[in-house]
């Protein structure tokens, strides 16, 4: 199952500005283990299935999984040995913006060696560094 919107205002997005902080979903909102992105980069329908399905095998029946991306952004491309010009090429596939900062997934219900060691190898399937965060409860904090 591929990631991709099922309908969009604009075919043809432009490229945008790559670098700086999230904007938003920076803190864990649903679980209590998350993957954090360490770097800007756009990340593909394919990559973030590849993360989901590394999470979920791992994970096996328990816990639960947040995915706290899409892919909303068309990526045009031109076809192989086509000369310049005769303008933009087709969307060819669709990635997600993600900015350093953005929590990536969210892991909830699992032993913590569990969630920790699945949201880590997941991480090795993203082209960026990632770092494995959890929440503090109120007793840690003091």
């Amino acid at each position: 199952m591929l990631l991709m919107p099922s309908r969009v205002k604009h075919r043809k997005d432009q490229r945008g500005r790559r670098h700086g902080m999230t904007k938003g979903g920076a803190m864990l909102t649903y679980g209590s283990y998350g993957l954090k992105a360490e770097e800007n980069c756009w990340m593909t329908g394919r990559q973030i299935e590849a993360m989901r399905v590394t999470i979920t095998r791992s994970l096996k029946k328990g816990g639960k999984l947040w995915i706290r991306l899409f892919p909303q952004k068309p990526v045009s491309a031109k076809p192989l040995e086509t000369r310049m010009g005769k303008g933009k090429g087709a969307p060819a596939y669709w990635v997600a913006v993600v900015k350093r900062g953005r929590i990536l997934v969210e892991v909830d219900g699992v032993a913590r060696d569990t969630a920790r060691e699945s949201l880590r190898q997941a991480g090795y399937k993203l082209p960026i560094r990632t770092r494995v965060i959890e929440r503090m409860s109120l007793e840690e904090l003091r």
